[in-house]
């Protein structure tokens, strides 16, 4: 964190300390008095975040050319986002398919379980919706699902495959990390940044997932790889659109109320996503209009809801989409393949029949043109529909997942062999580790200047209340507190903000320090209350890291107590 002059900074998780006679409760009235305007912390976040998200895309002159720029996109966004660190490994690894039993399904079609491989030790169980009659080449439809515990078992996913087989087509109903089958604890979404914490990707097995699933219906004999399709809502929207913008091989897509740009994100908490949809380092490369863009020239079909009850509501995630993107349709001369769709009934977060019925005729305008007997409306399945027990599919005792994942690769992490004890050594060596440390952190050098904002008295105990601007970006409450005269100084952050730290803050008054008890990013009164962790992926997302902003922060708070005020 740099050189902390003659401040010490102390981080704990608790204290149990009892608040000295000395202090008692005004010690605990002095550190809760607020110091920053109402709401300020979120604005300031939500501004640090919208400047940072990369512009929309502009078109250039000709198609060639963003063909191009989508090409490089791609590879950057698989190279520095997706396949980091172990996972490119991952890649390469050949994926294993297994197939297991048949079960009937209804009239016309059967389901085919099954099994395979999305990273070595890693399986997803699936079922392939197969039409009995099968001749020639067939499209192909992923079906992918969102946070529904029921997973690939949901009724209305269920239809959607069933549908989709009774018009001919082979469709694969992948479970989800996290959801049905793999509804663990090992395969909770958060935990995906235990492997980002080994340097490597959290996003690479949700993006294997998807990919294995493509390699499995192309694998089959009747597949059209011309004809490939990808659906799914919420998460599975999400998932449809960045395999669809990242896999060629998909032609055609509706990502179903599971995506909005990151600039609307910065203003519309609810669409503030999970890790895998706000993954690190994405947006220093690419916003989800840029992944929307990448889609053309393909049929792409976009689905909202106008009463959402969940997030990316039409009204607000739509247009910015759309406006981006329909200009390179355009410019292909496709812009008849740029469709969109949305649900006012029911309206709320769904898959249901109307939105079911826009992907139905989505598949016979692009995968039977001038078929007349292609029929757009649902095919009635209630009483196909099986129970999960019945849709179970086997798999090994010992599936890995995130935590055995990261396990893993923390067992080839480097370790330090030594530490040196000879002073000069040992100087040397911390200097080698802090500048490892803060290269891993990416954290800045912020500058500071400081406005008192008030001070009280209660006894011998003085306070005197400062936010510290740091950069003009970040806006810090500190408050410094004396006891008689100080012989040195503790700049202190507590986990729980500086009102948690009273026990702590009253012995170190007690022994005669002065203390600056101080709130960063995300700690104490700079907390953002409710989604403020989905504003620190975000941060990660466009290329920081929150806890380099944080150390960087506490850092230029210490130079400043050391150099400027001379504490």
């Amino acid at each position: 964190m740099g050189a902390l002059g003659r401040c010490l900074a102390v981080s704990f998780l608790a204290v149990t300390v009892s608040v000295p006679a000395l202090c008692g409760a005004d010690l605990e009235t002095l550190l809760s008095q607020k110091i920053l305007p109402r709401g300020l912390p979120l604005e300031e976040v939500q501004a640090f975040c919208e400047k940072r998200v990369p512009p929309p895309p502009e078109p250039p002159r000709d198609f060639a050319s963003w063909r191009r720029k989508t090409d490089e996109l791609r590879r950057e966004i698989l190279k520095f986002v997706v396949f980091r660190g172990r996972a490119e490994k991952w890649r390469d690894s050949p994926g294993k398919v297994e197939w297991l039993s048949t079960i009937e399904g209804g009239p016309g079609y059967r389901i085919r379980k099954l099994r395979y491989e999305a990273l070595p030790g890693l399986w997803i169980p699936a079922l392939l919706y197969e039409p009995v009659n099968l001749r020639g080449r067939v499209p192909v439809v992923l079906n992918v699902n969102g946070h529904d515990p029921k997973g690939k078992a949901a009724a209305y996913k269920q239809i959607r495959c069933i549908n989709q087989a009774k018009r001919g087509l082979l469709a694969l109903n992948v479970e989800w990390l996290g959801m049905g089958q793999l509804r663990t604890e090992g395969f909770d979404h958060a935990r995906m940044n235990q492997l980002n914490l080994c340097g490597t990707s959290g996003l690479a097995p949700f993006f294997l997932s998807m990919k294995r699933g493509l390699d499995v219906l192309l694998s089959l004999p009747y597949a059209d790889p011309g004809r490939v399709a990808v659906t799914g809502l919420s998460g599975g929207g999400w998932q449809t659109i960045f395999i669809s913008a990242l896999d060629p091989r998909v032609t055609l897509c509706d990502a179903v109320a599971g995506y909005s740009s990151f600039r609307t994100r910065v203003r519309h908490l609810e669409d503030l996503g999970d890790s895998e949809q706000t993954p690190s380092d994405l947006a220093m490369i690419a916003d989800y209009t840029h992944l929307t863009a990448m889609r053309a020239p393909r049929p792409t079909l976009l689905t909202y809801n106008w009463s959402d009850n969940c997030c990316f509501a039409a009204s607000h995630a739509l247009e910015p989409l759309l406006q981006t993107a329909y200009p390179f349709f355009a410019l292909a001369g496709r812009e008849k393949y740029l469709r969109w769709h949305v649900n006012y009934a029911p309206g709320n977060h769904n898959f249901e029949k109307p939105n079911r019925e826009a992907l139905y005729r989505m598949i016979g305008d692009f995968f039977f043109p001038g078929d007349l007997s292609y029929d757009p409306f649902e095919m009635p399945s209630e009483r196909e529909v099986k129970s999960a027990e019945e849709l179970f599919v086997e798999l090994p005792k010992r599936n890995v997942d995130f935590h055995t994942l990261a396990l893993q690769l923390s067992e080839s992490l480097p370790l330090e062999k030594r530490i040196p004890t000879d002073e000069r050594e040992l100087n040397a060596w911390r200097r080698r580790v802090a500048s490892r440390v803060l290269s891993a952190l990416r954290a800045p050098r912020y500058e500071i200047s400081a406005r008192k904002t008030g001070k009280k008295e209660a006894g011998e105990l003085k306070a005197v209340f400062w936010r510290f601007s740091v950069d003009g970006e970040w806006t810090l409450p500190a408050v410094e507190l004396t006891s008689g005269k100080p012989q040195g100084s503790v700049l202190l952050i507590a986990d729980g903000g500086r009102a948690s730290a009273a026990g702590m803050i009253g012995t170190l008054l007690a022994r005669g320090k002065r203390v600056v008890a101080l709130d960063p990013y995300s700690f104490g009164e700079n907390r953002v209350a409710g989604r403020g962790w989905l504003f620190s992926l975000l941060i990660a997302s466009l290329g920081e890291r929150p806890l380099g902003v944080e150390a960087a922060q506490v850092a230029a708070s210490a130079r400043y107590l050391a150099f400027a005020r001379g504490l």
